[in-house]
């Protein structure tokens, strides 16, 4: 295996399958499949969701309601994306713990680094929900700040491209793609990887950035072999 520890950043809106909002199940169950052909290899998996698939923070600010609100609002959507995770892996078969950075006692861990990481240790998978635990700050930044803490390989971002492009792949039928680039490059050519904050902070930190696309079978599992899919940044 190329990886021992990874954290997966999956977007709220992927777990949104064919509808137009909410949870799908049969997607749910799509992903639990893919995570666990890695989990029984026995890769250490993390995992932060976001909450986009229920409400947007940046969204709820733009229609007059005040930023700070409607991103705890958001922090407690990725905690039900979490939940829903979380039950359709334990379905699945895998042992999984989801730890919070808003305290949700009844539902979930408070997040403490050395209990995270001792999980992961036991293979169990770890979701981390409510993204930093405060407002201004997106699940991409959350992701990989949980990344650094525990000590994960590479953050492989699941989106429904396959990899990063010079323009933009759904508009542009000649955009070339790139198999791996440098921080520096990204931000040279104005590439939107993950927000600003998020990148730099996986660029001081010597942490790479994998995006591929989650939707496709296998490709999780291909990853993970080192199969060159995909588009991985690093310095």
């Amino acid at each position: 295996m190329k990886y021992k520890r990874i954290l997966l950043k999956l977007s709220g809106e992927a777990l949104m399958g064919e509808r137009q909002y909410g949870i799908d199940p049969k997607r749910l169950a799509e992903y639990a499949a893919e995570i666990k052909q890695i989990h029984d290899l026995g890769i250490e998996i993390a995992i932060v969701i976001g909450g986009g698939n229920i409400f947007r923070g940046v969204a709820g600010a733009s229609n007059g309601m005040d930023r700070v609100q409607g991103d705890y609002m958001g922090m407690l959507a990725t905690i039900i994306n979490g939940m829903a995770l979380q039950g359709a892996l334990e379905a699945a078969g895998m042992q999984t713990r989801l730890q919070t950075a808003l305290k949700i006692e009844a539902i979930a861990e408070p997040y403490i680094k050395r209990r995270a990481t001792r999980h992961l240790e036991k293979n169990r998978i770890v979701i981390f929900g409510a993204g930093t635990g405060n407002p201004y700050f997106t699940t991409d930044t959350a992701a990989v700040l949980r990344g650094i803490e525990v000590g994960a390989d590479v953050i492989m971002k699941g989106t429904r491209v396959d990899g990063i492009y010079d323009s933009d792949p759904e508009k542009n039928p000649n955009a070339v793609k790139f198999d791996s680039i440098t921080f520096e490059d990204v931000l040279d050519k104005g590439l939107n990887v993950m927000d600003t904050t998020a990148f730099t902070l996986s660029q001081e930190n010597n942490l790479p950035i994998l995006v591929f696309d989650m939707n496709k079978e296998g490709n999780l599992l291909k990853v993970c072999q080192g199969e060159n899919i995909g588009t991985i940044v690093n310095n």
